[in-house]
């Protein structure tokens, strides 16, 4: 039976820790673990031998890191295809008598993607095709994605592996104890992407314990009928003894897996520091219970990064941002063709300010390259706000573009009934996980009638439903001529829009202002019809939400046809709408001063034009000590609040670090000629063996951007080296990351070296793996959780 058809019918038993059972046998610290499986093939099937006579139905292969840019740090790029192959013939020859399966373990790449970092798309999807292909040939029963916390590399990875061969996927995700991923991600949107890109099963796995894991499980069995994987660490690792150990027993991880089964998860193991009699526990306590059954309806749902979007017939009308497009807007046609995004960056906060709940994006311009603009456009605009994009284009190749960029599930607009275009955004739409906009025309135009509509309609979705897009993700634009031309077209638009949805049970959008060219007072047709196609049932407008009386339109006509219950939306609005007035004349009074310019560029992450904002500073006078002091660090210091708060995520955070990175640079000349002085020299390093360093990046651009001066060593440093730089650049501060348990026992060790070596210098630690309690155990000076937080135990350390 295959594992499609187990999970759905009994509860699996996933294998527990790895790594931890591999260095008990031997494997020594720093070493490549995936190399065992060529090198200690007896040992890797021992391990999986514990597994499964605990009671695992499902062992992983030890694989994790056996993806090309993980073994370049071993100096064994080209072994991929022989560790995974290995890795996958050891474990099904463990598995056969026990009539177990295998799952093809794959980890995160340790990088990201754009625009947090410098890896494309092209270049992800590339290093987890060459592994997923291995583990394809190696004859896995599915393939596990586990310990994911970018959704956009999880995209990359999930497509990769549709095009490497017809194996069942599973996506696991780690959610820190906010209940987010590191990049913001909720388990929600987690869920709602990885459905669309056919996901057997969706998980969490790894960062905390069962305690801290139980809201996320809640809210993800919540969030999709999918079966739902549960393997959580064995509660925080302490050293003892100089040893690492993991306190939870396995009668609370047993505990807690009764309680998931209960939630709805079908899918039950163990991450790091758990143990076979963790799995053993686990497996006697959930093997009898029964799957609980979800079949909930959640209608069209998109995402961004961080925010589900839900367009639901009994839910709120959601109203599409239409400003960033160009069509008669001649100031945003001219920045894109000068290759700028500070209109699209200002048009997308403004209407996200103003209740626009998705963004369409389009940059139909003539006479530039489409490709790169719409790519500026997603990069600005993603990390900016948290509403989900309309890709709008009619070039399947631009779509194909965005859609790569995007770290979400975005809407295509659109679709139609000719041939041609369903035969080439149809695909997109499958590929990469994305919903539709679909128009009710074909190659005889719009039809006249409703009914014909209706048709055209139906014969999309049919389509779409024939390649395994679900109906649920169309949403049929019925199409509203100009009423001044044609005014027997809105009767017919309005009664398709009550069609679609009785016929065909599909949401609905619509382009409200087309109704009214070439008629004075537009705003007003525009209001009354949209009213009108609110009471028809539309779900959905593209719209201009600064027009105030849309909105207004919107919120009171959800109001009367039942879609606001107690008009609690409406009320909430309009509280907030009697506060504007005076915020906004405080803002407009702020917004043009040079000082505010370069706050909010920071505040917004705007690398892209903060050094035209610094020119044009010191063009008006502003001295660089007072761009420092008044604008920049108050916006950085700012954006590290808005994170400790949990407003800002992890992605505003590294953009705001790059514009100040970017302003220091410009202002440097100036800077260095006395006008400041540097707070301390740092020394940062991944520990040995560790060949992690994405976080101990991110502390490094924001201690640089406080003034500290930063000597970065990079990953996999041993201690000595650590040693000697401190005494070359007589630095006061170390700072010191990891990751995975295996290797956090090298921090003691430094901490034990800096004592015996005599110098002054304290010792900051932090990591993934690392806890205040571990840190204050192994004599630590200080633990920082995140980047922020490390700025202030830097300083209050070096004071």
């Amino acid at each position: 039976m295959s594992f499609k058809d187990r999970v759905q019918r009994e509860i699996l038993i996933v294998d527990g820790a790895m790594g931890t059972l591999l260095q008990e046998r031997g494997l020594p610290a720093g070493w490549c673990p995936e190399e065992w499986n060529v090198s200690h093939p007896e040992v890797i099937k021992e391990v999986h031998g514990l597994y499964l006579r605990a009671g695992a139905d499902i062992i992983t292969t030890n694989t994790f890191g056996a993806i090309p840019l993980k073994l370049e740090e071993y100096d064994m790029p080209d072994r991929v295809r022989e560790f995974n192959l290995a890795a996958g013939r050891l474990a099904r020859e463990a598995a056969k008598p026990f009539g177990a399966m295998v799952a093809g373990s794959v980890g995160p790449l340790g990088k990201f993607l754009q625009p947090l970092g410098t890896l494309s798309f092209d270049e992800a999807y590339q290093q987890f095709l060459v592994q997923c292909r291995a583990l394809v040939e190696a004859e896995v029963d599915l393939i596990l994605f586990e310990t994911f916390g970018d959704i956009g590399e999880m995209r990359a990875a999930l497509i990769a592996a549709a095009d490497a061969g017809s194996v069942p996927v599973v996506a696991s995700f780690t959610f820190d104890e906010s209940g987010r991923t590191f990049t913001g991600t909720d388990p929600e949107t987690a869920a709602v992407v990885a459905e669309r890109l056919g996901v057997a099963a969706v998980g969490v796995n790894c960062s905390v314990g069962p305690r801290q894991l139980e809201g996320v499980v809640r809210q993800l069995t919540r969030s999709t009928n999918l079966p739902v994987l549960i393997s959580p660490n064995a509660g925080m690792p302490e050293i003892v003894e100089g040893r690492t150990v993991f306190r939870e027993t396995p009668e609370v991880l047993a505990d807690y897996a009764a309680r998931f089964v209960d939630y709805g998860a079908s899918l039950l193991g163990g991450c790091c520091g758990t143990t076979p009699e963790h799995i053993k526990a686990i497996s006697q306590a959930v093997k009898d219970l029964e799957i609980k059954t979800r079949n909930k309806s959640f209608g069209l749902r998109v995402a961004s990064r961080v925010k589900t979007v839900a367009i639901h017939p009994a839910g709120m009308p959601v109203a599409i941002g239409e400003r960033l497009n160009p069509t008669g807007k001649k100031a945003l046609q001219a920045e894109i063709k000068e290759g700028k995004t500070e209109i699209t960056r200002r048009d997308a906060l403004a209407q996200v300010e103003a209740g626009a709940e998705i963004l369409d994006v389009n940059v139909g311009v003539g006479g530039v390259d489409p490709i790169a603009a719409m790519e500026r456009a997603i990069h600005a605009v993603q990390v900016l706000v948290d509403a989900p994009l309309c890709i709008d284009s009619t070039d399947p190749a631009v779509i194909e573009h965005a859609l790569k960029l995007y770290h979400g599930k975005a809407i295509i607009n659109s679709v139609n009934g000719e041939d041609q275009s369903m035969e080439t955004i149809l695909p997109l739409a499958k590929r990469y996980g994305a919903a539709l906009i679909g128009l009710t025309l074909d190659e005889r135009g719009i039809p006249p009638t409703a009914e014909e509509r209706l048709a055209v309609a139906g014969k999309i979705v049919a389509r779409a439903e024939e390649m395994g897009i679900p109906r649920e993700d169309i949403m049929i634009d019925c199409l509203v001529l100009t009423v001044s031309a044609q005014p027997e077209g809105v009767p017919e638009t309005l009664k398709a829009i009550s069609l679609v949805k009785q016929e065909l049970g599909l949401a609905t959008s619509l382009g409200v202002s087309n109704v009214s060219f070439g008629l004075p007072n537009r705003k007003l047709i525009n209001s009354a019809f949209f009213a009108m196609a609110l009471s028809a049932g539309l779900d959905a407008a593209i719209l201009n939400p600064q027009e105030e009386r849309m909105m207004e339109t919107l919120r009171a006509s959800a109001v009367l046809t039942g879609r606001d219950l107690r008009a609690e939306k409406y009320i909430v609005r309009e509280q907030v709408r009697a506060e504007a007035p005076v915020k906004q004349k405080e803002d407009e009074k702020k917004a043009s001063t040079p000082r505010e310019i370069l706050y909010r560029a920071v505040l917004s992450g705007d690398k892209d034009n903060i050094i035209r904002y610094i020119e044009e500073a010191l063009g008006q006078g502003m001295g660089p000590l007072e761009m420092l002091d008044k604008a920049l660090i108050p916006a950085i210091e700012e954006v590290g609040r808005r994170y400790a708060q949990g407003v800002y995520f992890l992605p505003q955070l590294i953009m705001a670090g790059e514009t100040m990175t970017k302003s220091f640079e410009c202002l440097r000349p100036a800077l260095a000629k006395g006008l400041t002085k540097k707070v301390a020299t740092v020394v940062l390093a991944t520990v040995k063996g560790d060949i992690h360093d994405i976080g101990k990046n991110i502390v490094s651009v924001m201690l640089a951007n406080h003034g500290f001066e930063v000597i970065d060593l990079g990953k996999n440093v041993d201690n000595q080296r650590i040693i000697e730089a401190v005494r070359e650049h007589r630095a006061g501060l170390i700072g010191l990351s990891a990751l995975m348990t295996t290797t956090m026992i090298h921090m003691p060790e430094l901490i034990k070296d800096v004592k015996e070596a005599g110098l002054a210098c304290k010792v900051m630690v932090g990591g993934a793996a690392v806890t205040a309690q571990y840190a204050k155990e192994i004599g630590a000076d200080g633990y920082a959780e995140d980047a922020v937080e490390a700025v202030r135990i830097a300083k209050e350390l070096i004071s």
